[in-house]
Protein backbone atom coordinates (compact mmCIF):
# COMPACT_ATOMS: atom_id res chain seq x y z
CA UNK A 1 0.00 0.00 0.00
CA UNK A 2 2.85 2.45 1.00
CA UNK A 3 4.84 1.32 -2.36
CA UNK A 4 1.61 2.36 -4.32
CA UNK A 5 0.87 5.71 -2.36
CA UNK A 6 4.46 6.40 -3.39
CA UNK A 7 4.42 5.75 -6.83
CA UNK A 8 1.21 7.69 -7.17
CA UNK A 9 2.55 10.82 -5.59
CA UNK A 10 5.98 10.30 -7.57
CA UNK A 11 3.95 10.51 -11.02
CA UNK A 12 1.56 13.34 -9.74
CA UNK A 13 4.94 15.28 -8.66
CA UNK A 14 6.20 14.82 -11.88
CA UNK A 15 3.28 15.81 -13.99
CA UNK A 16 2.83 19.29 -11.46
CA UNK A 17 6.67 19.79 -12.64
CA UNK A 18 6.20 19.37 -15.90
CA UNK A 19 3.27 22.25 -16.14
CA UNK A 20 5.10 24.30 -13.95
CA UNK A 21 7.82 24.25 -15.88
CA UNK A 22 6.19 24.86 -19.35
CA UNK A 23 6.50 21.88 -20.59
CA UNK A 24 2.45 21.60 -20.59
CA UNK A 25 0.62 24.55 -21.10
CA UNK A 26 -3.28 25.56 -20.46
CA UNK A 27 -5.58 23.58 -22.60
CA UNK A 28 -2.93 20.98 -23.59
CA UNK A 29 -3.97 17.34 -23.83
CA UNK A 30 -2.21 16.15 -21.05
CA UNK A 31 -2.53 11.93 -21.41
CA UNK A 32 -4.57 9.71 -23.00
CA UNK A 33 -8.09 8.71 -20.81
CA UNK A 34 -10.50 5.72 -22.10
CA UNK A 35 -14.14 6.09 -22.54
CA UNK A 36 -13.62 8.59 -25.28
CA UNK A 37 -12.40 11.72 -23.09
CA UNK A 38 -9.08 13.60 -22.25
CA UNK A 39 -7.69 15.17 -19.50
CA UNK A 40 -6.14 18.65 -19.41
CA UNK A 41 -4.13 21.01 -18.34
CA UNK A 42 -6.27 23.76 -16.49
CA UNK A 43 -5.15 27.33 -16.43
CA UNK A 44 -3.53 28.69 -13.25
CA UNK A 45 -5.67 31.59 -13.38
CA UNK A 46 -2.53 33.76 -13.54
CA UNK A 47 -2.40 36.13 -16.74
CA UNK A 48 0.07 35.39 -19.11
CA UNK A 49 1.03 39.09 -20.19
CA UNK A 50 1.22 42.35 -18.28
CA UNK A 51 0.82 45.23 -20.14
CA UNK A 52 1.52 48.78 -19.29
CA UNK A 53 -0.53 51.20 -20.29
CA UNK A 54 1.49 54.59 -19.68
CA UNK A 55 2.92 56.78 -22.18
CA UNK A 56 6.82 58.53 -21.47
CA UNK A 57 8.63 60.54 -23.34
CA UNK A 58 12.39 60.04 -23.71
CA UNK A 59 14.90 63.22 -22.68
CA UNK A 60 14.54 64.55 -26.60
CA UNK A 61 10.69 64.13 -26.51
CA UNK A 62 10.32 61.09 -28.10
CA UNK A 63 7.44 59.21 -26.97
CA UNK A 64 7.09 56.29 -25.73
CA UNK A 65 4.65 53.52 -25.41
CA UNK A 66 5.29 51.21 -22.41
CA UNK A 67 4.85 47.45 -22.47
CA UNK A 68 4.22 46.85 -26.38
CA UNK A 69 7.68 47.78 -27.84
CA UNK A 70 8.34 43.82 -28.29
CA UNK A 71 4.34 42.94 -30.21
CA UNK A 72 4.64 42.30 -33.71
CA UNK A 73 2.58 42.80 -36.34
CA UNK A 74 0.54 39.56 -37.55
CA UNK A 75 0.34 41.18 -41.29
CA UNK A 76 0.38 44.53 -42.47
CA UNK A 77 -2.20 47.47 -41.42
CA UNK A 78 -5.40 47.99 -43.00
CA UNK A 79 -6.26 51.66 -43.47
CA UNK A 80 -9.75 52.42 -44.98
CA UNK A 81 -12.82 55.10 -44.42
CA UNK A 82 -15.51 54.93 -41.91
CA UNK A 83 -18.07 56.63 -39.78
CA UNK A 84 -18.43 57.19 -36.23
CA UNK A 85 -20.73 54.94 -35.15
CA UNK A 86 -22.68 55.95 -31.53
CA UNK A 87 -20.14 54.81 -29.14
CA UNK A 88 -17.44 56.57 -31.25
CA UNK A 89 -18.79 59.54 -31.80
CA UNK A 90 -19.56 59.81 -27.75
CA UNK A 91 -15.82 59.10 -27.48
CA UNK A 92 -14.52 61.49 -29.89
CA UNK A 93 -16.93 64.21 -29.26
CA UNK A 94 -18.05 64.18 -32.65
CA UNK A 95 -21.19 63.56 -34.80
CA UNK A 96 -22.65 60.02 -35.00
CA UNK A 97 -21.86 59.29 -39.27
CA UNK A 98 -19.15 62.06 -39.05
CA UNK A 99 -16.31 60.66 -41.25
CA UNK A 100 -13.42 59.50 -39.91
CA UNK A 101 -10.05 57.48 -40.57
CA UNK A 102 -9.43 54.04 -39.77
CA UNK A 103 -6.56 51.50 -39.41
CA UNK A 104 -6.50 48.12 -37.70
CA UNK A 105 -3.44 46.23 -36.82
CA UNK A 106 -3.13 42.90 -35.44
CA UNK A 107 -0.22 42.20 -32.83
CA UNK A 108 0.95 39.19 -31.48
CA UNK A 109 3.41 38.86 -28.40
CA UNK A 110 6.24 36.59 -29.81
CA UNK A 111 7.08 34.87 -26.35
CA UNK A 112 3.61 33.94 -25.33
CA UNK A 113 1.69 33.65 -28.21
CA UNK A 114 -1.06 36.10 -27.12
CA UNK A 115 -2.74 38.11 -30.18
CA UNK A 116 -4.54 41.46 -29.85
CA UNK A 117 -6.36 43.70 -31.97
CA UNK A 118 -5.26 47.50 -32.42
CA UNK A 119 -7.49 50.29 -34.36
CA UNK A 120 -6.76 53.89 -34.44
CA UNK A 121 -9.81 56.42 -35.51
CA UNK A 122 -8.97 59.71 -36.43
CA UNK A 123 -11.36 62.10 -37.00
CA UNK A 124 -10.94 63.70 -40.65
CA UNK A 125 -11.33 67.43 -38.86
CA UNK A 126 -8.42 66.44 -36.65
CA UNK A 127 -6.43 64.50 -39.91
CA UNK A 128 -6.69 67.99 -42.07
CA UNK A 129 -5.45 70.10 -39.17
CA UNK A 130 -2.06 68.27 -38.41
CA UNK A 131 0.31 68.24 -41.11
CA UNK A 132 0.97 64.67 -42.78
CA UNK A 133 -1.82 63.03 -40.75
CA UNK A 134 -4.00 62.71 -43.53
CA UNK A 135 -1.53 60.71 -45.25
CA UNK A 136 -0.26 58.58 -42.75
CA UNK A 137 -3.41 56.86 -40.76
CA UNK A 138 -1.27 53.89 -40.33
CA UNK A 139 1.31 55.62 -38.41
CA UNK A 140 2.34 54.03 -35.05
CA UNK A 141 0.74 55.79 -31.99
CA UNK A 142 4.33 56.96 -30.73
CA UNK A 143 4.53 58.68 -34.32
CA UNK A 144 0.70 59.99 -34.28
CA UNK A 145 1.69 61.39 -31.01
CA UNK A 146 4.60 62.91 -32.44
CA UNK A 147 2.87 64.96 -34.87
CA UNK A 148 0.01 65.91 -32.91
CA UNK A 149 2.46 67.18 -30.65
CA UNK A 150 4.27 69.19 -33.39
CA UNK A 151 1.03 70.56 -34.58
CA UNK A 152 0.91 73.01 -31.15
CA UNK A 153 -1.06 70.40 -28.91
CA UNK A 154 -0.07 69.49 -25.43
CA UNK A 155 -1.18 65.65 -24.74
CA UNK A 156 -2.94 63.83 -22.26
CA UNK A 157 -5.17 60.46 -22.50
CA UNK A 158 -8.51 59.12 -21.14
CA UNK A 159 -9.01 55.48 -20.67
CA UNK A 160 -11.84 53.50 -20.23
CA UNK A 161 -11.65 49.26 -20.10
CA UNK A 162 -14.90 47.12 -20.18
CA UNK A 163 -15.18 43.43 -20.15
CA UNK A 164 -17.67 41.76 -23.38
CA UNK A 165 -18.16 38.58 -25.16
CA UNK A 166 -16.21 38.62 -28.17
CA UNK A 167 -18.01 38.65 -31.79
CA UNK A 168 -17.05 35.96 -34.22
CA UNK A 169 -14.83 37.64 -35.66
CA UNK A 170 -12.58 38.62 -32.76
CA UNK A 171 -13.00 34.60 -31.17
CA UNK A 172 -11.57 33.63 -34.42
CA UNK A 173 -8.80 36.44 -34.96
CA UNK A 174 -7.88 36.66 -30.95
CA UNK A 175 -7.88 32.73 -30.95
CA UNK A 176 -10.14 32.84 -27.86
CA UNK A 177 -11.44 29.90 -25.89
CA UNK A 178 -15.15 29.20 -25.59
CA UNK A 179 -16.75 31.12 -23.44
CA UNK A 180 -13.80 33.56 -22.68
CA UNK A 181 -14.80 36.98 -22.96
CA UNK A 182 -12.40 40.03 -24.13
CA UNK A 183 -11.03 43.21 -22.92
CA UNK A 184 -11.91 45.84 -25.01
CA UNK A 185 -10.24 49.30 -23.87
CA UNK A 186 -10.70 52.69 -25.93
CA UNK A 187 -7.62 55.36 -25.32
CA UNK A 188 -8.79 59.09 -26.11
CA UNK A 189 -5.58 61.13 -26.91
CA UNK A 190 -6.80 64.90 -26.07
CA UNK A 191 -4.89 68.66 -27.01
CA UNK A 192 -5.31 71.93 -26.76
CA UNK A 193 -8.82 72.80 -24.58
CA UNK A 194 -9.42 69.11 -23.95
CA UNK A 195 -10.04 68.65 -27.59
CA UNK A 196 -10.45 64.19 -28.34
CA UNK A 197 -7.99 63.95 -31.73
CA UNK A 198 -8.32 60.52 -31.91
CA UNK A 199 -9.36 57.12 -30.68
CA UNK A 200 -7.31 54.04 -30.38
CA UNK A 201 -8.89 50.32 -28.83
CA UNK A 202 -7.29 47.93 -28.24
CA UNK A 203 -8.89 44.13 -28.01
CA UNK A 204 -6.83 41.04 -26.09
CA UNK A 205 -8.43 37.81 -24.03
CA UNK A 206 -9.53 38.24 -20.76
CA UNK A 207 -7.91 35.18 -19.77
CA UNK A 208 -4.77 36.27 -21.34
CA UNK A 209 -3.68 39.78 -19.93
CA UNK A 210 -4.03 41.96 -17.23
CA UNK A 211 -3.66 45.92 -17.08
CA UNK A 212 -1.05 48.08 -15.12
CA UNK A 213 -1.29 51.58 -14.72
CA UNK A 214 0.68 54.59 -13.30
CA UNK A 215 -1.55 57.07 -11.58
CA UNK A 216 -0.16 60.36 -10.62
CA UNK A 217 -1.63 63.25 -8.61
CA UNK A 218 -3.24 66.06 -10.39
CA UNK A 219 -2.55 69.30 -9.80
CA UNK A 220 -5.31 71.25 -7.84
CA UNK A 221 -6.05 74.78 -9.24
CA UNK A 222 -4.97 77.66 -6.42
CA UNK A 223 -8.00 78.71 -4.56
CA UNK A 224 -8.66 82.87 -4.28
CA UNK A 225 -8.46 84.02 -1.28
CA UNK A 226 -11.09 86.61 -0.03
CA UNK A 227 -9.71 90.19 0.59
Amino acid sequence: MRTASAAYQQVAAAIREAILSGEYEPGAPLIDVRHGKDSYVRSTGQPVVSLARHVGRTSAGQFVLHGVTAWQQTEEPNTYRTHAAETTAHLLEVQTEEALLGCDRPLIDPTTGTRAMHRTLIPFVTADAVPGLAEAPDAEPARLYEMLSKAGHELWWSETVRARMPLPDERTALRLPDATPVLHLSRVTCGTDAQALILEELRIGADRAELAYRITADKEPARRTRA
